[in-house]
């Protein structure tokens, strides 16, 4: 018996009968005249492999609809659900349609034809195409009777993922694969981060169980797509903890915000916070593996002048704070200086971790900087960097090979780590991760760009922060940082040394007052172990609600 899958949705917008030429007419019709269309559907298919594979296999659908524009009571709804695949239209990847038949207590019987449209194009709109279903009501002549656009809202939809099953699954490891394979489909990169199992296979076993994940110790997320001036989509991810004001978390480069949330450890930076009252934000510059603006061409310029300015008026538009606090790991820390010199408006003060103005690095790395092998790998052709490792591939163990010889105190029988130490140097002290975390890795990390990759190799080169072009744009206004910073660096730190927050942290007290400044270092800790290390939310997160904690604001819930 082939496994199967079943989960039960919810979906509420505005439906109108007197308006019906178009959805978008409708649905403004419908919010003028406060008329609503709720429907909470069960969806069973027997065979989850023929379901995201061929066009022609349904699913059940069963459940109800209230609509007080059509009948006083709920409707009973019954009908079928298409995971559609192929090309259906003209920039679409596939459609989702439902189609179901609502019968009153009384009355007559009607149809409720709905369709989400999935776009093939770049950046985040996965969110809003997979949470749209333009709908219409018919009579059995074919007569339209309404039209109107539901949405699923973010709450439903992380109570969505939790009612995922595999009815027909052999054992629980075939019933994880078959979710994992569902929601991938269903969802994309919304079900690597909100679903109940990391679908990700581990680098060392492509056919490998899907890992069940726990739920966060926080409430449900909204998440913002946000638009920079370039037509670039990135990322915010709100989870509202408290009145202190937000606090926006921004990843280093090649990983997404995962490597804050994720649940391997008993609690994360995000889980800390938010259980100290913060308004918790996430933020996925255009560099986050869990975006597609991940697989363009981009420079740290970008992300400093354009990804940081929308993402902070999103957060200050949404929140009502008129200012928010900013906690930011390695290159996010680097770019979040970078457009504060350039002159981003809205923040009151800063956690800077690792990476600052002076990126003072290991005899390792200076090499690959001066030997410029970014500009080398783009004269090949070579467009990206990833950490994901294909065992079945020979150019994958060939370069395996190579990197077994790199030199490091962190030796490590993971593909992926030997990759995460070829592209980057060491990010991690493998001895202070626990064994889910590691086997987790590949989770957090992803690919990175080459002239992002450039122009980090050209800042190593010059030895401080410098445009794309090697221009002093930025140093010139430290006047713009007079504001209060914490630099955080871990004592032990090989991919970042030390000796570059010092060298900030005595830059900025000598050219602003230097009691708005302070560094703090972490004994036994080196650079990324510091967020997601086994004991991190004993040694290092209240360090950063200390730094927080200065300078909150008390703001009424949005």
């Amino acid at each position: 018996m082939p496994a199967g899958i079943r989960f039960t949705e919810t979906m509420k917008g505005f439906f109108s009968t007197t308006t019906t030429d178009d959805f978008v007419s409708a649905d403004a019709a419908g919010r003028r005249d406060g008329t609503r269309l709720e429907f909470t559907v069960t969806i069973v298919a027997d065979d989850v492999d023929k379901l995201v594979s061929d066009p022609a296999h349904k699913g059940r659908l069963t459940g109800t609809v209230t609509c007080p524009a059509l009948s006083p009571t709920p409707l009973n709804a019954e009908g079928d659900f298409h995971l559609l695949v192929g090309d259906p239209a003209p920039g679409l990847a596939r459609q989702m349609g439902y189609h179901m038949t609502l019968r009153p207590a009384s009355g007559e019987t009607v149809r409720l034809d709905g369709v989400k449209m999935i776009r093939d194009n770049p950046g985040v709109d996965l969110w809003p195409d997979t949470s749209t279903l333009y709908t219409t009501v018919t009579r059995p002549d074919g007569q339209v009777v309404g039209r109107g656009i539901l949405h699923i809202e973010t709450a439903d939809f992380l109570k969505q993922m939790t009612t995922l099953s595999s009815p027909g699954a052999a054992n629980p490891i075939e019933g994880l694969r078959a979710i994992a394979k569902f929601g991938v489909f269903f969802a994309g990169e919304l079900f690597h981060v909100f679903g109940p199992v990391a679908a990700r296979s581990t680098e060392l076993n492509p056919n490998a169980p899907p890992r069940e994940k726990r739920a966060l110790k926080m409430g449900a997320p909204s998440v913002y797509p946000v638009m920079t001036d370039d037509g670039t989509e990135v990322r915010v991810t709100r989870y509202q903890g408290g009145t202190k004001g937000p606090v926006v978390l921004v990843p280093g480069f090649g990983t997404s915000t995962v490597a804050y949330t994720i649940d391997t450890v008993d609690t994360n930076l995000p889980e800390f916070l938010y259980g100290r009252g913060y308004d918790v934000w996430l933020f996925d510059y255009r560099a986050s593996p869990a975006l597609k603006s991940s697989q363009t061409q981009f420079t740290l310029d970008d992300v400093a002048t354009r990804d940081y300015p929308a993402a902070i008026a999103k957060v200050r538009e949404v929140s009502g704070a008129d200012s928010v606090q900013v906690m930011a790991h390695c290159v996010g820390s680097m770019t979040f200086l970078m457009a504060a010199m350039a002159g981003l408006q809205g923040v009151r003060s800063a956690v800077c971790s690792a990476l600052t103005f002076y990126p003072v690095s290991p005899l390792g790395n200076r090499i690959r900087a001066g030997l410029d092998l970014g500009t080398l790998a783009e004269r090949f052709g070579l467009k990206s960097l990833t950490t994901d490792f294909n065992p079945d591939s020979p150019t994958d163990k060939f370069l395996d090979t190579v990197l077994r010889t790199f030199p490091t105190t962190e030796r490590c029988d993971s593909a992926v780590c030997r990759r995460i130490l070829g592209i980057y140097g060491d990010v991690y002290k493998h001895a202070m991760l626990n064994d889910d975390t590691h086997r987790a890795i590949h989770e957090m990390f992803g690919v990175a760009n080459i002239a992002t990759f450039n122009h980090i190799s050209r800042m190593v080169r010059e030895g401080h922060i410098v445009d794309k072009d090697g221009g002093d744009t930025y140093l010139p206004h430290l006047d713009r940082l007079r504001m209060p910073i914490t630099f955080l660096h871990g004592e032990e730190n090989n991919l970042f040394l030390p000796e570059g927050s010092e060298r900030t942290f005595r830059t900025l007290s000598e050219a602003n007052d230097p009691a708005l400044y302070q560094r703090v270092t972490v004994p036994v800790y080196a650079h990324m172990d510091c967020f997601i290390g086994r004991d991190a939310a004993r040694d290092i997160f209240p360090l950063v609600a200390n730094a927080l904690a200065g300078h909150d604001v008390t703001l009424g819930r949005a």
